[in-house]
């Protein structure tokens, strides 16, 4: 038992990780730096190497991998045209780090000026075996600002067989007379294909069957790092039994599956708060950490922003590219607004989860307000003065609450007036409208109908006419083929929307599919305490006494023409408490109203205006 165990620790001692086993040795090796490996060998076979280099970039990107390349190519007695055999005595111990001659100093624990001035007092000693002595500075920017003004005048002025490669991940905060003194080459992160086809090889070499799901998992998780790779693949291939599949990697990891991921934004995307509760319920209980998943949820609004942008050749980084259409998919359904609103709702509780204990209430909370965010396009388009169009209305609405409450609404009554129309003289353009149109779609344009004839408008309606319809006093039909729209005075924001144009000729065009009838519809505003009874003729007069003051009677065939714009008055003219559209803002974001205030004033030409009352004829 105890050589067993003694072997067990031999053998667990001399392991070497993946990291380390695979690491490049020549400059062909080094994966995604092309351009940094081929101006190094060509320095070398013109004899230009200068003498100093600073290597940047980011963590396990090949960087003191190529020092050691660039040592072993200057020094190694068997290079061809730039690249050293790696088999000799010299290539051996620089691969291993042992050479006497190429010296690898930690920048973060020897930053000090006494450091930088043993440095200085070894330089002029003489290589022992080699052409070349090299100094190899790791994470050079940690040190001290004395240290680098005590490098300054040997790395101006070193001795002819001495070399410097320093090493940073911000050069940034290296200053100015190093970095003028030294040639930079910037190493670029690793491409996910580059970094795949790395651990493939990695996984043949090992006696591993990896799927290609798991790699590409792998390498975007790495993010462009090729040791973070090697390390991950590691801990994978120990995780596993011999074959390891995608699930394996969400195990380890503690991250959710793209199919989820699809799922969970796919009930975003439609409204479904409860069904995204239930999806992340399901994932926690799996094993799916709560920074993990959020994270991922970072990178699927970033997803979609690319896809929304027209980034089609910009690589995903939440989800395989195979899920590249349903990403596109569902950021058209929300929109560019939500995605930009949905992505600072995630960072910011990305923050706050790292101070708090209850991460999982944030992640819920942050998912369900995304998932109920409103069309802020829409929003923002109406801020800026313009009316948008918003989806239309897939269930029936419910029909507008009449003023008149002894309006016929019953079946027997309809069906009464009904037939006292059809006794009258009949329009004969009107019968062949009525007879071209289905009967089962028609509705009778007959008084008393009215009630029938809106519930159908209103449920086949756009989103925006449907909430301004649903703010009317009352219809009626008050002559043949005419209907009449009884709106109040106060509610300017609903009569601006039925008097776009193409909100016009959309519900002109609805009430002729319905009844078969070509239709004239007329808009008369009515004071609030007005009893809402429609009007037998166009004619007739509407005493005003919205604002306690006695206003003049309005007679349509005295009504004054408007000639110039008019423009809307917040202060005087919207009532709060009344505008219906004031309403739902204040009702859809909790809100009360604290103050009104007048904003800079959007004109409407050529339309009638608001106290004016002659607005029966706007769309013929």
């Amino acid at each position: 038992m105890n050589s067993e165990g003694g072997s067990l620790n031999s053998s667990s001692q001399h392991y070497t990780v993946l990291a380390r086993r695979f690491r490049p040795q020549a400059f062909d090796d080094v994966v995604g730096q092309e351009h940094v490996s081929l101006a190094l060998r060509n320095a070398i076979r013109a004899n230009r190497v200068a003498h100093a280099y600073l290597f940047t970039g980011a963590r396990g990107v090949g960087k003191t991998s190529t020092a050691r390349i660039l040592a072993k190519a200057l020094n190694c007695p068997n290079v061809k045209d730039g690249v050293p055999c790696n088999h000799c005595e010299i290539c051996d111990g620089i691969s291993t780090g042992n050479d006497v001659d190429v010296l690898e100093i930690d920048g973060a624990s020897n930053r000090g000026i006494d450091d930088i001035r043993s440095l200085r007092a070894n330089v002029n000693v003489r290589s022992m075996r080699t052409r070349f002595k090299l100094y190899i500075i790791d994470e050079v920017h940690m040190l001290t600002r004395e240290a680098f003004n005590a490098l300054l005048k040997t790395l101006e002025e070193p001795p002819p067989n001495v070399k410097f490669v320093f090493c940073t991940t911000e050069p940034n905060k290296v200053p100015d007379t190093i970095l003028s003194r030294c040639q930079r080459f910037d190493f670029s992160a690793i491409g996910e294909q580059s970094i795949g086809a790395r651990l493939k090889e990695i996984a043949t070499a090992e006696g591993f069957t990896v799927d290609d799901e798991a790699i590409e998992l792998v390498a975007r998780r790495a993010r462009g790092s090729m040791r973070d790779s090697q390390s991950l693949f590691d801990q994978l291939l120990a995780f596993s039994d011999g074959t390891v599949h995608a699930d394996d990697v969400h195990r380890m990891l503690g991250t959710a599956s793209d199919d989820l991921l699809v799922s969970l934004f796919a009930a975003i995307t439609e409204h479904r708060p409860g069904e995204v509760l239930n999806l992340l319920d399901s994932a926690l209980n799996s094993g799916v950490q709560t920074g993990e998943l959020l994270d991922q949820c970072v990178g699927y609004v970033r997803d979609q922003m690319v896809t929304l942008s027209g980034g089609a050749t910009v690589p995903l980084c939440s989800v395989g590219s195979s899920r590249r259409e349903d990403v596109q998919a569902q950021a058209g359904t929300l929109g560019l607004p939500n995605v930009m609103a949905a992505f600072q709702i995630l960072s910011d509780v990305k923050g706050r989860m790292i101070r708090s204990t209850f991460s999982r209430v944030l992640l819920e909370m942050a998912l369900v307000q995304i998932s109920m965010l409103e069309n802020l396009t829409a929003i923002s388009r109406l801020l800026s003065g313009q009316l948008p169009s918003l989806p239309a209305v897939t269930a029936a609405a419910d029909a507008p609450a009449t003023g008149d409450s002894k309006q016929p609404t019953s079946v027997e009554t309809t069906e009464k007036k009904t037939a006292e129309l059809a006794s009258e003289p009949a329009n004969p353009a009107e019968n062949s409208a009525a007879a071209s149109e289905p009967a089962a779609a028609q509705v009778v344009f007959a008084a008393g109908s009215e009630s029938d004839l809106m519930t159908k408008v209103l449920s086949q309606c756009s989103l925006t006419v449907s909430t301004s319809l649903k703010a009317a006093k009352g219809f009626a039909i008050s002559a043949p083929n005419r209907l009449e729209i009884l709106l109040g005075r106060t509610y300017d924001f609903q009569r601006r929307v039925i008097e776009q144009p193409d909100n016009r000729s959309a519900l002109r065009n609805l009430v002729r599919e319905l009844t078969g009838v070509d239709p004239q519809i007329g808009l008369t505003l009515i004071d609030e305490d007005r009893p809402e009874t429609p009007r037998p003729t166009p004619s007739s007069a509407a005493p005003s006494a919205a604002s306690g003051r006695k206003k003049p009677e309005v007679q349509r065939e005295s009504a004054p023409q408007v000639k110039g714009p008019s423009s809307l008055r917040i202060r005087t003219d919207v009532n709060p408490e009344k505008d219906a559209f004031v309403q739902h803002v204040v009702d859809a974001f909790s809100a009360k109203v604290v103050r009104i205030t007048d904003a800079p004033a959007r004109q409407d030409h050529a339309k009638p205006d608001a106290d004016s009352g002659a607005a029966d004829d706007w769309f013929e």
